[in-house]
């Protein structure tokens, strides 16, 4: 009732307050909210049904599309897509590290009056529905979630994309994978002899499949930063 009373302020009138500052305060309100997990009290005062926040279902999304108020909507939306891809970051570094760009050039938008509040909520819906296709794509292509990190880390490359096709980095995907954990060891992360064995492990096998060879060095660096973030599975 704390949370709904104050945010209930912000629909006054003759506060004297700019729009920034409104903003600020709601977001304060609704981080201090969902940090303290008094996350539906916010969605009550926001006059929305507390959601799936793992999920971010499509009844969700269509209730925040129609909120009233688009600035709490805006608010909820981005703390909760901010917690979501934060929370892959580990689990899939270059695919979060894409969605926290998206989220992060939306809500810049917003701040330089580019887009309104309510095209910034399209955006971030859009973004919501993407994380959503993109939790299909490992299970379409037939591949467990580490491997589908790996495949991520080597197709974040248009040239490698169009040189390779995605039939023959998937393939190249697995491979890493396998000589990845074949390798890697619990604390290989202070452990520099493992990290140079496994550097050149990796650009070994990006050579013999054809990988572009200007790409070689980033792809290797991006596969040994996804394969840090796994160590403990790697090696389990």
């Amino acid at each position: 009732q704390a949370v709904k009373s104050r945010l209930s302020k912000f629909d006054s009138t003759g506060t004297g307050k700019t729009d920034e500052e409104i903003e600020t305060a709601i977001r304060q309100v609704i981080d201090k909210a969902l940090v303290t997990e008094k996350v539906i009290d916010v969605f009550d005062a926001a006059g929305i049904k507390k959601p799936d926040i793992s999920i971010l279902s499509e009844e969700f999304l269509l209730e925040v599309q129609n909120m009233e108020h688009k600035n709490i909507a805006l608010e909820v939306l981005r703390k909760l897509l901010d917690d979501e891809i934060k929370s892959r970051m580990k689990k899939n570094l270059v695919q979060s590290r894409t969605l926290m760009e998206m989220l992060e050039n939306s809500i810049k938008q917003y701040h330089n009056k580019i887009l309104t509040a309510a095209e910034v909520i399209d955006e971030l819906i859009k973004l919501s529905r993407e994380i959503h296709q993109m939790d299909k794509e490992p299970r379409e292509m037939g591949l467990s979630d580490p491997e589908y990190a790996f495949y991520s880390a080597i197709a974040d490359n248009a040239s490698a994309l169009e040189v390779m096709g995605k039939d023959k980095l998937r393939e190249l995907a697995v491979v890493i994978y396998q000589k990845v954990k074949e390798n890697a060891s619990i604390d290989w992360n202070i452990k520099e002899s493992v990290k140079a064995k496994l550097k050149v492990i990796v650009k070994r096998t990006l050579r013999q499949y054809g990988y572009p060879p200007d790409m070689q060095k980033l792809a290797t660096e991006t596969v040994l930063k996804q394969a840090e973030m796994i160590a403990e599975e790697l090696a389990g």
